[in-house]
């Protein structure tokens, strides 16, 4: 029978997964590197079945799935570790959902549309706090505002912890080229090149320009939208700091000896498996997603604000519902699919408000 596989479940996303998915009544197969510390997973969440895979070893991962069955991948940073199970997936004619928020690695995924049709099965990269709320935003902003051209998203998150495999994609990406879409089409610009300023429960908040999953997914859904930006909110001096450090590693990026002594010190020094924020902690968090959709003229014709909790709840929430749902015929095509022509806007609404959102 068709199954769903958590690959990296022994990781910090990976561990709140497998527990919601037993939550709610789903037994996964939960895969790590490590047999002993699996088993000890799975035992704590009240047993599942067990199987070790790694990287390193290709046929190992792919050896976990079978045809019809769903892979949730956590195991990154993506640009280094991703490529075994995306071609594991392809193979074996599995699902594919991952946690990714590293624009070039989803831009990756969205690449392989084809061979993802050829194979009858759907890939949704980034389907977690990166990028599933900002899709949904934009997409109930643009059925109040149809003919917008141009969605602008920004995320925001008050008391925020980030995991170490966080840290460790962030730093993975400072020297990789960024895109956004500009008439219709996906073109290279640089990471943190602009801020915008957004609405954000009656207050002004800055965020600094990123790539996300938005851009490759929303035209799909919506053919008339010709430009899409994506922001992270951050207080001004951070977000200038962050476009200077963009700046600066962009010029290292072209000097090859030095690109690579970088990466290399950086991998040495933001370490992936160091666990995250405590339940106490993500309690605390807050977070809104913010979508505005424009006209030609710049003028904003709909706005939609999703609120919500803590985004590695969310993550593990809606990865276990659209893990779920693929596995029971849910899917409504083939293809590297966004959230939204996934499942539709409003199954995909049903699935973000029962994983914690509301708007």
């Amino acid at each position: 029978m068709p199954k769903i596989v958590v690959f990296g479940a022994t990781g910090y996303t990976g561990r709140l997964i497998a527990r919601e998915l037993v939550r709610r009544g789903t037994a996964p197969v939960l895969a790590a590197r490590n047999a002993a510390t699996v088993a000890k997973l799975a035992a704590e969440i009240g047993g599942a079945e067990t199987a070790v895979a790694d990287v390193a070893d290709p046929a190992s991962v792919r050896a976990l799935l079978s045809r019809g069955d769903v892979l949730v991948t956590t195991v990154g940073p993506f640009l280094r570790y991703g490529g075994p199970a995306l071609a594991a997936a392809l193979d074996a004619g599995a699902h594919y959902f991952d946690s990714t928020g590293e624009g070039p690695f989803i831009r990756t995924v969205f690449d392989h549309d084809d061979a993802a049709r050829r194979a009858g099965v759907a890939l949704l990269s980034a389907f977690g706090f990166d990028y599933v709320p900002g899709n949904l935003a934009a997409g109930l902003a643009l059925r109040q505002a149809p003919d917008a051209v141009r969605a602008d998203i920004g995320y925001f998150v008050a008391g925020p912890g980030t995991s170490g495999g966080t840290r460790a994609s962030i730093a993975g990406m400072l020297f990789e080229s960024g895109f956004a879409l500009r008439d219709g089409r996906i073109v290279p610009d640089r990471s943190s090149a602009r801020t915008r300023t957004f609405d954000v429960a009656g207050r002004p908040r800055t965020g600094v320009s990123l790539p996300g999953s938005e851009h490759l997914a929303l035209p799909r859904a919506y053919p008339r939208l010709r430009e899409v930006d994506v922001y992270l909110g951050l207080p001004a001096v951070a977000a200038r700091g962050l476009q200077l450090t963009s700046l600066l590693a962009g010029a290292a990026a072209r000097v090859e000896p030095v690109r690579r002594l970088a990466e290399g010190v950086l991998s040495r020094v933001v370490k992936g498996s160091t666990g995250g924020p405590g339940p106490e902690s993500r309690a605390r968090t807050r977070s809104w997603m913010v979508a505005d959709v424009s006209d030609a003229a710049g003028r904003v014709l709909a706005s939609v604000t999703l609120t919500g909790g803590d985004p590695y709840d969310f993550t593990a929430a809606i990865l276990a519902w659209g893990a779920r749902t693929a596995l029971d015929g849910g899917l409504r095509s083939a293809g590297a699919l966004g959230p939204v022509d996934a499942f539709g806007l409003d199954t995909l609404g049903s699935g973000a408000a029962d994983a914690g959102l509301t708007w």
